[in-house]
């Protein structure tokens, strides 16, 4: 006999590994902030939402569905589940993707209710002391550009030297614990250190003044990302302000319930871009735009920072997003990676929505215009667009098996296309799908859109 829903989410009197929840009166949350029962209760229950889900696509199982988790956060707000160690999991099972909230006829705001569940989780669970060991280090680590640039150096000549393909080669990997695989098969060639300047002028007139935010993951790991942000802005007649003195906007802590940290990011991050005294905020990585775009909520109990956030939210764009708004000033040339190929034939580029870019900020047609502009390119359209692709901040790294077999899923749709080249607007996106594409087999260049509008502007080769 199957278990009931009651069973499934771990109801009150049922023993849960790891579970600490202490009742508040009938609800298992605490008084700040939990999941907001009008939007609970918003939801119908229609199933809409149930074949965006990644989690519902791959088990069928209605408690890793938004219906279903909104299930389970409606019982624990009326006392008929606990914050334990079953009811947890089906939301670290979660991707947050966000995918539910395109596809929800009601106007759910899922984003905001799994917010809010994760950093109940965070506040009333106590995890098993190796998860909460390892979440602390990617916390420590991926937060803090300055540490990720340090663990960057050996790690660069790690691969340099051949040590890493004599460690793959003799199956090293395969011996570490399944975290620690995924950890070293999404590791990219990690380039050499590149300085974006803190004043770039203006190339001609000047139109704008804008701040450039660096992120942590895109910085170090993807330099020539923000370098080609700034050139193409710079292009484009705008002033770029890129302050060397910020940090982490707090997205990787905002998805999985860190709340206190992030909003200390927060508020560093809008004193220095106020500072800065710019026009508009530029983010090229979709996980930090939804973030920095929603400031305002994630602070809204400052009143000290309230309304400065809601400002500063108003003039974030993302890249791709600010230019499909800017008239274009700079001549675009066809790409020369066709000659490399060695086709007269348009460069067919697979473009990868990166769900934070598409779900959460609503950006999907302005990537689309910008590229459309290049000369001689052809845009495919990858099957299950709206399905994440494994990635979702760390979930490939806390949940490896599943964001495998996902970005599997996902590396095989791209190749069903045979492009020359994969596309997409996050720094997490582009390692997972360089990840999977890898062990599929296929050698494919995977580039941030604003890459290509930068190669076809000074007419280089990518």
């Amino acid at each position: 006999m199957s278990e009931s829903l009651e069973e499934r989410a771990g109801a009150p009197g049922t023993p849960g590994s790891g579970g600490n929840a202490e009742r508040n009166g009938l609800s298992a949350y605490d008084a700040h902030h939990p999941p907001a029962g009008e939007l609970i209760d918003q939801c119908v229950h229609c199933g809409f939402c149930l074949p965006a889900c990644p989690t519902y696509v791959l088990w069928r199982e209605e408690m890793d569905s938004p219906r279903g988790r909104i299930y389970l956060m409606k019982m624990a707000a009326e006392g008929d589940a606990a914050i334990n160690e079953t009811w947890v999991n089906h939301f670290d099972a979660c991707l947050g993707c966000m995918a539910c909230m395109t596809a929800c006829p009601s106007g759910v705001d899922y984003g905001k209710l799994i917010e809010a569940t994760r950093a109940q989780i965070e506040r009333r669970y106590t995890r098993p002391s190796s998860e909460k060991g390892f979440r602390r280090f990617l916390f420590s680590t991926f937060t803090r550009p300055e540490r990720l640039s340090l663990l960057a150096l050996p790690l660069r000549l790690f691969q340099k030297t051949g040590l890493q393909a004599l460690v793959r080669r003799i199956g090293i990997p395969k011996l570490l614990p399944k975290r620690l695989q995924a950890m070293e098969a999404l590791l990219p060639q990690v380039p050499a250190p590149e300085k974006i300047p803190e004043l770039i002028p203006a190339q001609g007139e000047r139109r704008r003044r804008v701040g450039l935010l660096l992120g942590c993951v895109q910085r170090v790991f993807f330099p020539q990302v923000n370098a080609a942000t700034a050139r193409v802005l710079a292009a484009e007649g705008c002033e770029v302000v890129a302050p060397a003195a910020q940090s982490c906007c707090g997205a990787l802590l905002v998805h999985t319930g860190e709340e206190e940290q992030a909003i200390q990011l927060a508020r560093r991050t809008i004193d220095l871009f106020e500072k800065a005294e710019v026009d508009t905020v530029i983010i090229n990585a979709a996980g930090c735009g939804s973030t920095v775009k929603d400031y305002g909520h994630l602070l809204r109990d400052d009143p000290e920072y309230a309304d400065r956030a809601k400002a500063f939210s108003a003039k974030c764009r993302d890249i791709l997003e600010f230019l499909a708004e800017l008239e274009p000033r700079a001549q675009l040339n066809p790409l020369s990676a066709a000659a490399s190929l060695g086709r007269d034939r348009p460069i067919r580029v697979a473009y990868h929505d990166a769900c934070h870019l598409q779900h959460a900020q609503r950006v999907r047609s302005q990537p689309r215009t910008v590229l459309g502009r290049i000369p001689n390119l052809e845009i495919l359209e990858i099957p299950e667009a709206a399905i994440c692709c494994g990635s979702a901040g760390i979930y490939n790294l806390v949940q490896p098996e599943t964001a495998a077999e996902l970005g599997d899923r996902k590396a095989g749709h791209v190749t069903s296309l045979s492009p020359d080249m994969v596309v997409s607007s996050n720094p997490g996106c582009l390692l997972q799908l360089q990840s999977s594409l890898a062990r599929a087999g296929r050698n494919l260049a995977v580039h941030h859109g604003i890459e290509l509008v930068d190669a076809s502007i000074r007419g280089v080769r990518l």
